[in-house]
């Protein structure tokens, strides 16, 4: 059995996947403990945080079981921040480097960009947020939400993906500015007969 062991492992990752392990007979508290996340946060089982060593969290931060926290590019969330069951946050793709056959070969086309999360934000899961994304304070993601765009403070967004929802959003209010301003017109037009 030990002879599957590779030697070459980094032993990082080995000290990672032991951490892992472990943390699956921990409370909460206790796993967000062992991982480093500061002071009254809690994780629940099965959530993973890659590259930990690149994330900023702040206090009282909830992490949904079997939530994955990408921080290989840089990861920032805010205090009081709830992020849900089976979230996928992401600070890296790997799409160039499947696509120039270099998997397994080497990183150098995996691009990287830092996703930040705000305070006082609930993400509802499973949802998926994309790498170099910005949520402000007081969002909420709704469950089953692709977020590919940058989220302004105190919205509601949901939708998949939710920067399509906001550009229908935005046509819309021109449209219907359109329109006030040719009745307007009109109506001045009527008033000078």
């Amino acid at each position: 059995m030990l002879n599957v062991i590779d030697e070459k492992t980094d032993a990082v990752l080995r000290k990672q996947i032991l951490t892992y392990h472990i943390s699956g007979v921990l409370t909460d508290r206790e796993r967000a403990k062992l991982l480093g996340l500061p002071e009254g946060c809690r994780i629940r089982e099965n959530a993973k945080i890659i590259s930990p060593e690149n994330l900023k969290c702040g206090n009282n931060v909830w992490i949904g079981e079997g939530a994955i926290l990408d921080a290989s590019g840089g990861l920032e969330i805010g205090n009081y921040t709830q992020i849900g069951l089976y979230v996928l946050i992401w600070t890296h793709t790997s799409v160039k480097q499947a696509l120039r056959s270099e998997t397994g070969i080497h990183s150098r086309s995996i691009e990287r960009k830092p996703t930040k999360i705000g305070n006082n934000c609930f993400i509802g899961g499973p949802s998926v947020i994309y790498p170099g994304v910005t949520i402000g304070d007081r969002v909420v993601v709704l469950p089953m939400s692709v977020v590919n765009k940058d989220v302004p403070d105190d919205s509601i967004v949901g939708g998949s993906p939710i920067g399509k929802l906001k550009d229908l959003e935005r046509k819309v209010e021109e449209l219907e500015r359109k329109i006030e301003e040719l009745e307007r017109n009109k109506n001045e037009k009527c008033n000078l007969e």
